[in-house]
């Protein structure tokens, strides 16, 4: 049990560093509101799925992930100078929709 409360931390760990990192792109293609939703890092620590959230139309979300999708390197390489692991993951970005889902839900009910 405690094999999977360290994989959580780390996950939880690297999701935050990865906000982090992912403010700092210079990018242009990248727009102001980008959250990580989730990340979930394999137990051997050589990958790790983050599934991201762009606000904005289907082709600016397009272009974001495209943006970190070229970034993984400089990500990855960023991840592993602010967290001492063993292996740093290597990233697939996904895009979630989650948030833009609920804020269309929460307008749905706002005018019901």
């Amino acid at each position: 049990m405690a094999n999977y409360s360290r994989i959580d931390r780390i996950s939880e760990e690297v999701k935050r560093e990865l906000s982090a990192v992912i403010r700092d792109l210079k990018d242009p293609r990248l727009p102001a509101m980008v959250s990580v939703v989730n990340v979930r890092v394999t137990k051997d620590l050589k990958f790790a799925k983050a599934y991201i959230s762009i606000m904005g139309d289907e082709k600016t979300v397009k272009d974001g992930m495209e943006a970190l999708k070229s970034a993984g390197g400089f990500i990855r390489r960023e991840i592993g100078h602010r967290l001492n692991l063993r292996n740093t993951p290597e990233f697939t970005f996904v895009a979630d929709d989650s948030i833009a889902y609920g804020s269309h839900i929460n307008e749905i009910l706002k005018e019901l």
